[in-house]
């Protein structure tokens, strides 16, 4: 277990010590969902990897503000 309290599992995916990351719930159409599915086990990944991972880098990208409709 690092200092920050959270270990690495077999993947090298840090997580909680505790094991509890909180649950989150969004809606996503089924053949995408499906289509992620597939490609995130063919490159031996879970869902939450990739998630977490493109969340990760949204999060710390500039602000891109939507342009003001006319």
């Amino acid at each position: 277990m690092s200092s920050r309290g959270y270990m690495c599992e077999d993947r090298g995916v840090p997580r909680p010590a505790t094991g509890k990351t909180p649950l989150r719930n969004f809606r996503i159409a089924e053949d995408l969902w499906k289509a992620a599915q597939a490609k995130a086990a063919a490159e031996g990944r879970t869902l939450t990897e990739v998630v977490v991972s493109y969340l990760r880098r949204y999060a710390a990208s500039p602000v891109r503000k939507k342009p003001d409709s006319e």
